[in-house]
């Protein structure tokens, strides 16, 4: 590896970062990380950090999960490539649709459709929807319907049904029948309501007028994150997502989940739609598949959708969709072991407590921060503070606000992550209680010297 001197003097000019103004990462340059363990991540200067991002939601296992490490080796000696194109398949992936369909059987879904990321498994569910109502004779059924404040992903597809402008504006124009309704943010909605049972009604009234209004006929699918994630930690009401799924059934419009995020434990159930008590039709999964060691991805398929295109005689059903590493045989041993290890350690239910305490000690840290807005968790290790320059008119902070936050609280050893107003925590689900109290102390620390 080159020395630190120049990896600093190089650090951010021969490559652009995403989700970032290239002239920003010039001015403001990264942290240079170097090596993790556990749950701490250590940079260029030895300075180490309990990360409380967890990668990028994704490393649910630590950085030092030997099993997934091992997986990883072996099948780079036994077979580092092959493709799972109509013909040919691999042993790992075999193994690992086996172990999905047992792991999502609860969620009602029993095949997978392999891909290279959380990206490419939206992509894959959008595509398939459409393909679906084909197939059954309505090909009229082109629109998708969303929410506002929801991400999914970065494709043209994704980007269109994203409901964040920061993510679209300058890519428009995107792909035409995208609609969105409002989100259940109860700090912030159209309705001025507050009481999260009384604006999931109201979220739940939107979709039935944007339906109505569409057309349900011409409508393929609804996609929606259980807790919405990169849009700020947004829970919405027990309600809401089951009123979701009985809305679209009554209408035969597909519900798609997408659990990029929230798949695998983070919301202290095994998926984010189980902690609801619903079967989507299509969910799509990524990021903790691999414990992030390896990209690759999954759209996981419904019992009765499965059945529409295996029992299709027309050849409409032939999926002109995939990836030259759909089912990578590295990704897929290593997805084999993170899901075992997954199992084993039950990270579910570690989530769920450390996830309240987290929780719990954010509502703390608003009753002595002015500056806290919003407190938003209590659903497994997903937790979120809403930043204001004023409580009472709910004026965000500005960027170089968030920014001081951020680094102080790296200085005292916490790693965060600020999307504009919000600072979103998503530590690795094996953390432990004493590292939760370094996260509440470094972001106490952040929060104190501005």
């Amino acid at each position: 590896m080159k020395d630190g001197n120049f990896l600093k003097e190089n650090n951010a000019r021969h490559m652009w970062h995403p989700m970032a103004h290239p002239a920003d990462s010039l001015t403001n340059p990264p942290a240079i990380i170097t090596g993790g363990e556990g749950v701490r991540i250590r940079d260029v200067d030895g300075h180490e950090a309990v990360d409380a991002v967890g990668g990028l939601w994704n490393v649910n296992l630590g950085y030092s999960c030997a099993p997934v490490k091992a997986a990883i080796a072996a099948q780079l000696d036994a077979l580092p490539y092959y493709s799972t194109f109509r013909g040919t398949s691999n042993d790992q992936v075999i193994e690992l649709s086996y172990m999905l369909r047992d792991f999502y059987g609860p969620d009602g879904l029993s095949r997978a459709f392999f891909t290279s990321g959380g990206s490419d498994s939206v992509e894959i569910c959008l595509r398939l929807a459409r393909q679906y109502h084909k197939i059954r004779g309505e090909a009229g059924r082109t629109k998708y319907l969303s929410l506002k404040k929801g991400y999914h992903g970065t494709h043209t597809g994704g980007a269109s049904v994203n409901g964040n402008a920061n993510f679209r504006t300058a890519y428009e124009p995107l792909m035409p029948g995208c609609f969105h309704i409002p989100a259940p943010y109860t700090y912030r909605n159209p309705f001025n309501e507050t009481d999260p049972e009384k604006l999931a009604q109201l979220c739940l009234n939107a979709l039935e007028d944007e339906i109505a209004f569409q057309g349900a006929s011409t409508i393929a699918a609804f996609i929606m994150e259980p807790v919405l994630g990169a849009g700020g930690v947004i829970p919405p009401h027990e309600s809401f997502m089951p009123g979701v799924r009985e809305i679209c059934s009554r209408h035969g419009i597909l519900l798609i989940a997408d659990e990029v995020i929230t798949a695998f434990g983070r919301t202290g159930s095994w998926t984010g739609s189980r902690h609801w008590g619903v079967q989507p039709d299509f969910m799509a999964t990524a990021k903790a598949i691999t414990n992030g060691y390896f990209p690759f991805g999954a759209a996981m398929i419904a019992d009765h959708v499965v059945e529409t295109f295996e029992n299709d005689k027309s050849g409409a059903a032939a999926i002109g969709s995939g990836y030259t590493y759909s089912g990578h045989p590295v990704g897929a041993a290593a997805a084999v072991a993170c899901l075992k290890e997954t199992l084993r350690l039950n990270v579910k239910d570690n989530a769920a407590e450390r996830g309240t305490e987290l929780y719990e000690g954010l509502k703390r840290l608003a009753e002595k921060h002015d500056i806290i807005g919003d407190v938003r968790g209590g659903h497994g290790l997903m937790c979120a503070i809403e930043l204001v320059a004023d409580r009472a008119s709910k004026r965000p902070i500005d960027k170089a606000t968030g920014l001081k936050v951020q680094d102080v609280a790296y200085q005292n050893g916490t790693m965060i992550r600020v999307s504009g107003p919000n600072i979103i925590l998503s530590p690795p689900l094996i953390i432990s209680k004493e590292d939760i109290a370094v996260i509440l102390d470094g972001l106490d620390a952040g929060l104190s010297a501005v």
